[in-house]
């Protein structure tokens, strides 16, 4: 009996011994693992040959293992997470007993070669033909499903994705096309809009989408009297009152540009183009129109459920620290604010909760201030509050219906970098304090405890594009109040809007932003569907900070833009004051500095000419130079057309500078200077659309004759032409005229002779070289010409020119054979051939 006893004691010892060596396996040498799978189970022991099922219980069981103390964590927790999707029945909360440290973080990592996906959505099966005729349509056309419940209660959603592609959710007008509002009556709330297409009825949800300057607005509709061939809408609250009480931005009424743009979605009566779908919330059923080709039997039809997918949150004493999420994909967030209360942002996609003008401006701050605004911050698919030492590494945020991620309240030192955010509704990234709701939008946020900044994160080496598709006035990267941020090397493309904006509140006053960064980023395709867009934008006052060695080039032409000509490179608006910005590689100088804080910015070399090396090191860096093959560029949108150098000429008497200047303004002519000689006035500068301010100026000043001169018959580059050419930050432009001979044989030998001068007298233009002149254009309208000669600031024609001919006869030769062709114009003295316009010194 004995003998057996002892028997079974060594068995249990060993059966101990071996469960304890197998949990042990768990944890490698240099870190405690715990894996998870799609085929596990959350009974599991988390191994990776019995793995768990949720990354949720993998947290918890970390979280065991810190509680605990236990000595194999001793180098950190990697919780692996093998391929698949897991589907969310609720955000994944990190938490403070979360937290890692220095020596031991916690990191939430792909398996090697995985791609595990983290969904908020679910997938729609069960599809058939629909046995209703819509629309006229052929029976069948449409498809249906039931569409999904949870706990009893329609699941309600405003996006639907095709095989990853988001679908159209049915809409008043074909394809990227829009109306136009006919007014807006702010008093009553309404808006009149063209209804001539009867066959749209009005149904309970369906919305107005609207453009207004650099915002959109989601307004649900409460009625449409229709009159005719049009219709008057009416507006549910609170989002009735707001929209037509704030006034920045607000719907526009223009004859040059067009009013505001729009278009009515979100009801069965407009579902009728493939690729279209609606949700009908009375018989609990989904409608989508497969595209030619589509299979909808055979496609991954999916709809977004949680708004929040992941939430990272501690407190101000207990932060959340050295956690890691690595090589995750989070997809498929829902965004219902819209559906529940509209959406009427004021800027950045920080949405109204209360906005109106006031009757006497001005407030402690800002003396001129003539509106006060309320906002609330819109959710996100990964939340991020009062943590430190996080890390985002090779990631994927795709096919989300608001923002991507949102690094808000308390965060710093944390670091985004080598992620793609592709598909996003909203901005790729918030990340700041914008404004409390309970904080007026325009007041410099000081704070009393430092623990509540955004300060020392890192956004480095991220693709974001295809982002901005729902809220058009959002941003690829959005930054509040923050300090000591670094936004670097970033390639963003592809953005209804801005690609970066830096700043809030609209004030030059001191507050807790200084020491921000935006480096060496690539930013193309921007502005796809709004106006007061630039590259790069900031507001407010932060001292040493830097815009520098970024590229930004190509932006889209925004067909239902405000303002054609109101896009911008660079874009440092009210109150900006305390920024370097210098060496940005920009396609031209197309910058706008709008009430600038008094302290100013530093400005230095920000052109075309900026150092080629410079741009090719823009970007994303190694080693996640592999996510540029994502990058989409929709080809079929078109481009602005570069703005080009044009002369104009306005001749007559008593010109009134300062009424010229304001009817020019609105046109955002690059450079634009005047000079004038006797009555002759002419404007220079690079434009869009020369014709068009023509008009508007014959408009303005009817007794003036007005000669356009563009296409130059010469034009001299130094970038172009001069050997390791490093041309002037800043140039001086000398403005001449003169007129070619009546006879058109030597006018076109004129113009001949300059058409071919670089290839048969090059000695002029290394003439030109060795003058340092900047530029050299000649313009030709009829028989007038136009000289621009630019020269570095500073410099003088005087010392400049005679360097022309130094040891370089060929250019003697030149100006005595094109002496016969010069002479002066109407008004010159008998000896004088070029006049010299002199420069009109104006009011900035």
């Amino acid at each position: 009996m004995f003998i057996n006893i002892k028997i079974m004691r060594l068995n249990t010892f060993t059966k101990i011994l071996t469960v304890f060596l197998m949990i042990c396996t768990i944890f490698s040498a240099n870190a405690a693992e715990i894996w998870v799978s799609k085929s596990g189970s959350d009974t599991n022991i988390g191994t990776k040959v019995s793995p768990l099922a949720t990354v949720q219980m993998a947290v918890r069981k970390a979280r065991e293992l810190r509680r605990l103390k236990d000595a194999s964590i001793k180098d950190g927790i990697r919780i692996i997470v093998m391929n698949g999707t897991y589907y969310l029945n609720e955000p994944l909360f990190i938490r403070p007993e979360d937290s890692g440290t220095a020596e031991s973080p916690t990191t939430i990592e792909a398996d090697v070669s995985a791609k595990p996906i983290l969904s908020g959505g679910i997938e729609i099966k069960n599809w058939t033909k629909s046995p209703l005729s819509i629309n006229g349509l052929q029976k069948g056309t449409v498809w249906v499903a039931d569409a999904p419940k949870k706990a009893g209660e329609l699941i309600n959603y405003r996006q639907l994705w095709v095989n990853g592609k988001k679908a159209v959710r049915a809409k008043s007008t074909s394809g990227n096309t829009m109306d136009r509002i006919l007014s807006w009556d702010h008093e009553s709330q309404t808006c009149w809009i063209p209804f001539k297409d009867k066959s749209i009825k009005y149904e309970p949800g369906m919305e107005m989408f609207i453009v207004q300057w650099w915002s959109t607005a989601n307004l649900r509709i409460k009625n449409i009297e229709v009159k005719k061939d049009s219709a008057r809408l009416s507006f549910e609250e609170p989002e009735g009152r707001i929209q037509s009480e704030h006034p920045w931005p607000a719907p526009w009424i223009s004859k040059n540009n067009g009013n505001s743009a729009f278009y009515l979605n979100n009801g069965i009566s407009m579902l009728n183009e493939p690729g279209e779908w609606f949700l009908d919330p009375k018989n609990a059923k989904i409608y989508y129109y497969p595209k030619a080709g589509e299979d909808i039997n055979t496609e991954k039809i999916t709809v977004p459920v949680l708004e929040n997918l992941v939430e990272v949150k501690g407190t101000i004493d207990s932060p959340v620290s050295h956690f890691n999420f690595k090589g995750i994909s989070f997809e498929y967030s829902n965004w219902l604010r819209p559906s529940q209360q509209g959406h009427v942002p004021l800027q950045s996609g920080m949405y109204l909760l209360d906005a109106y003008k006031l009757k006497e401006p001005g407030t402690p701050n800002q003396a001129n201030l003539e509106n006060q605004a309320w906002v609330g911050r819109p959710r996100a698919a990964v939340e991020v509050n009062y943590s430190t030492t996080i890390q985002f590494e090779s990631c994927r945020f795709e096919h989300l219906s608001s923002t991507g991620l949102d690094l808000n309240k308390g965060t710093n030192h944390n670091t985004v970098k080598g992620n793609l955010f592709k598909d996003i509704g909203g901005s790729a990234i918030n990340v700041g304090i914008f404004s409390e709701e309970a904080f007026e939008a325009h007041l410099p946020l000081v704070i009393k405890d430092e623990r509540e900044m955004c300060s020392d994160e890192i956004i480095a080496d991220n693709l974001i594009t295809d982002v901005t598709n729902e809220d058009w006035g959002t941003l690829g990267i959005s930054a509040g109040f923050v300090r000591n941020i670094t936004i670097e090397h970033n390639e963003i493309s592809d953005v209804s809007y801005s690609g970066i904006a830096m700043g809030w509140g609209w004030t030059h006053t001191e507050n807790v932003m200084k020491n921000n960064k935006i480096l060496a980023n690539k930013i193309h395709h921007y502005a796809k569907h709004l106006h007061d867009v630039s590259g790069i934008y900031t507001l407010s006052s932060q001292p040493n900070s830097r815009i520098e060695e970024n590229y930004i080039d190509k932006v889209y032409n925004s067909p239902y833009a405000h303002d054609p000509f109101l896009w911008m490179y660079l874009y440092t608006d009210e109150g900006t004051e305390g920024f370097t910005v210098k060496n940005n590689w920009i396609a031209t100088e197309r910058i706008l500095k709008n009430h600038n804080g008094p302290k100013g910015n530093i400005w230095e070399y920000n052109n075309p000419y900026v150092s080629p090396k410079i741009k090719d090191a823009a970007g994303i860096r190694a080693p996640y130079k592999d996510l540029t093959k994502e990058v989409v560029i929709d080809e079929a949108w078109g481009l602005q057309e570069l703005p080009k150098p044009v002369a104009i000429e306005l001749i007559g008497t008593d010109f009134d500078i300062e009424k010229i200047k304001s009817t020019t303004k609105g046109f955002r002519i690059v450079g634009e200077e005047l000079y004038q000689w006797k009555n002759h006035l002419v404007i220079y500068g690079k434009m869009n659309q020369p014709e068009r301010t023509k008009r508007k100026l014959a408009l303005a000043f009817p007794s003036l004759q007005i000669k356009i001169y563009e296409n130059p018959v010469y034009n001299f580059q130094n970038f172009e032409r001069c050997k390791d050419s490093k041309p002037a930050d800043e140039w001086e432009n000398i403005v001449l005229t003169a007129n070619l001979p009546a006879d058109e044989k030597m006018q076109k030998e004129y113009v001949d002779y300059h058409t071919t001068q670089f290839e048969k007298w090059p000695e002029i233009a290394k003439g030109f070289c060795n003058a340092d002149f900047q530029q050299l254009q000649v313009f030709k309208n009829e028989r007038q010409l136009i000289l621009i000669i630019s020269i570095p600031k500073g410099e003088s024609l005087d010392k400049l020119n005679p360097k022309t001919t130094e040891n370089n006869p060929r250019v003697d030769e030149w100006n005595a054979l094109m002496k016969k062709y010069q002479t002066g114009i109407e008004g010159a003295k008998p000896d004088e051939t070029w006049i010299f316009l002199n420069k009109v010194i104006t009011k900035e």
